[in-house]
């Protein structure tokens, strides 16, 4: 298998000095982070990490199958005033969470 080469930029095509990533793809309108499949040794360092991720004024979706309180207690003592949380869907199967950033 050959190795396709990697085209580094600093903005989108076409875009001198754009921010972001630089992929070329649009922020997405809704960010939705389904847990039940990720192993749970990692489970809440991955959520972090994509919470790390989101800018002030924009929210991610979190899915899980219980309801998140040891997460969410985490997320007070690690970055407390940082986000607002709203259950979207409240169990007994499916818990879904909006955590907005501040």
């Amino acid at each position: 298998m050959a190795a396709e080469p990697i085209d580094l930029r600093t903005s989108k095509p076409g875009e001198a000095g754009a921010g972001g990533c630089a992929c070329g793809h649009a922020d997405e309108n809704e960010i939705v982070l389904d847990t039940r499949q990720i192993p749970h040794a990692i489970r809440h360092a991955t959520i972090f990490g994509a919470l790390g991720a989101i800018a002030p004024g924009f929210s991610l979706d979190l899915v899980a199958n219980h309801n998140p309180l040891p997460l969410l207690s985490q997320l007070t003592e690690r970055r407390p005033g940082e986000f607002e949380v709203a259950y979207l869907e409240d169990g007994p199967e499916v818990w879904k969470l909006r955590l907005t950033r501040i």
